[in-house]
């Protein structure tokens, strides 16, 4: 795993890179994480495939702009990441946020993607505009956004991360992946890489953009943790309608299987590619 940079316009994206294997793939990280969750995952497909995992503007080591934090925006990045590397098309996984990421892409311009992961998506549709008034409680209460701080010193954080289902475990790539995505803040506190700007705008895109709105006919796999955000026929149901060739499997753990249960994780995810 090397990390790399590529130099855009108005941006520094940085990625890590497995270039062991041939196949192209793509890791997309959620909302508030950074590239380094899929490391475990990276190494256990990189003998097989061509692995980049980026850290998506405003969040880890890539630029943090005053604005720009729409998916077009987002999408622009990672069609100019796939043009850095030659490819014309990947294997695309997206975790939470991402997910509705990459199944826009993959609406806007399908033959980018020999297959589509989705990790326990969220926000596939539209919301009603009332329900902006509920996002400060939100930015409260998400367990991906508790640790933006500010945070008094680095253990006050920890102690907080520790709660968090993402580490409850307190795992030797549980404990890398917080301290890679908390700094110290020139006031003297400590929180998140993940910036103010791109929360806000991320949010009010979620709220306006739908994820789905036509068939799409790539081989998709939809992972389900067993005590994930998609526990109901209702939230699969957009799934099921416009993704025609999708498979559900079921993992153990939460919403970041990768991190607390990454073994049964890796080898469906292991199992899905190689057959498509």
């Amino acid at each position: 795993m090397i990390r790399q940079t590529l130099t855009l316009p108005k941006l520094q994206l940085s990625y890590l890179e497995w270039n062991q294997g041939k196949k192209p793939l793509i890791l997309l990280h959620g909302l508030a994480d950074l590239a380094l969750i899929w490391k475990s995952l990276g190494e256990y497909l990189a003998p097989d495939y061509h692995i980049v995992a980026p850290d998506l503007r405003g969040h880890g080591e890539s630029s943090k702009p005053e604005q720009g934090y729409t998916f077009k925006e987002i999408i622009d990045d990672l069609e100019a990441l796939m043009e850095h590397l030659g490819w014309s098309s990947a294997h695309v996984l997206g975790h939470s946020w991402s997910g509705k990421l990459a199944a826009i892409w993959a609406t806007q311009n399908p033959e980018r993607f020999q297959s589509l992961i989705l990790v326990d998506p969220f926000f596939i549709g539209t919301m009603p505009s009332w329900l902006k008034f509920t996002f400060p409680l939100l930015y409260k209460m998400l367990p991906f956004l508790k640790m933006m701080g500010p945070f008094p010193s680095y253990e006050a954080a920890k102690k907080v991360a520790k709660e968090l289902k993402q580490y409850k475990d307190w795992s030797v790539l549980q404990e890398e992946v917080f301290a890679a995505g908390l700094e110290r803040k020139p006031d003297g506190t400590w929180g998140s890489k993940f910036v103010l700007q791109a929360r806000n705008e991320i949010f009010a895109d979620v709220m306006k953009v739908e994820g789905l709105t036509q068939p799409l006919p790539i081989p998709t796999l939809f992972i389900k943790p067993a005590s994930g955000l998609n526990r109901t026929p209702w939230q699969l149901k957009p799934y099921q309608t416009y993704l025609t060739n999708l498979q559900v499997r079921q993992v153990p753990g939460n919403h970041w299987p990768f991190l607390v249960q990454p073994s049964p994780f890796h080898r469906t995810i292991a199992e899905f590619l190689a057959c498509v």
